[in-house]
């Protein structure tokens, strides 16, 4: 494994501070009109900007394509700084949902990137299952299809072309980039069911973000394509995939 020649904690700082700096930067943009008006709406803008930006930037899997195989000992600097990059976000993330006063309506998004950062400072601070890490990060594919979404809901502009486009493109998107690799990593770590192993300890995160990924993936059926099963004060202030 070739050594790091920085620490594992200036890069986690550096990259959360730069997703901070990034988040300052986007709110500088224009807004749109129906965003601008509300408060909330434009913290949720805003947030979903930073979003956009990390999964638009997470692609240095294809650098090390050996680690869709061995997700335990596989390693790179190209997906080490991968790993660091992504859990500086989730750190950042989670951040701005707390001093946001976002808590109650995100508590979903914490626990996700609790268990996320959990998983990742396995490989930041151990350097094991860098891989496996990495191989996560494909769901950021399937993400910048559910942003879109997500952002146009906002600006309540569902009835564009462009949403109902979008919205076929992102189901397909989170079958190949969200469910499948999902599915395959829980294969993978499946081996480790029964030891007393860090391994052990990351299928548990595991099983608990597949259970939160077909719960999403349900909400996100009922509401682009089974509108009329949604209540229409259900989910109000819902920042996932409502």
């Amino acid at each position: 494994m070739p050594p790091v020649l920085v620490p594992a904690l200036p890069l986690l700082l550096g990259a959360t501070l730069t997703f901070r700096a990034v988040r300052h930067a986007l709110c500088r943009l224009p807004l749109p009109a129906h965003v601008r008006a509300d408060p909330l709406r434009t913290w949720r803008w805003h947030n979903l900007l930073v979003s956009f930006a990390h999964s638009s930037l997470s692609f240095s899997i294809w650098q090390t394509p050996e680690m869709l195989v061995e997700i335990e000992k596989a390693w790179s600097l190209s997906g080490y700084l991968l790993v660091c990059f992504s859990a500086g976000y989730f750190i950042h993330d989670t951040v701005d949902i707390v001093i946001s006063h976002q808590s109650r309506a995100s508590w979903e998004y914490l626990v996700h990137h609790v268990m996320a950062m959990g998983a990742f400072f396995s490989g930041i601070f151990w350097s094991r299952f860098v891989g496996g890490g990495v191989l996560t990060l494909l769901v950021e594919v399937s993400n910048i299809f559910l942003t879109i979404r997500m952002m146009m809901k906002i600006n309540n502009a569902q009835h564009l072309l462009l949403y109902q486009v979008n919205k076929y493109i992102n189901l397909v998107m989170y079958f190949l980039f969200r469910l499948a690799p999902q599915a395959y990593l829980t294969h993978l770590f499946l081996g480790y069911a029964g030891q007393r192993t860090l391994g052990t300890f990351l299928l548990a995160i595991l099983l608990m973000l597949d259970v939160m990924i077909l719960v999403y993936f349900s909400r996100l059926l009922r509401s682009d394509f089974c509108p009329q099963r949604v209540p229409s004060h259900q989910h109000k202030d819902k920042f996932l995939t409502e």
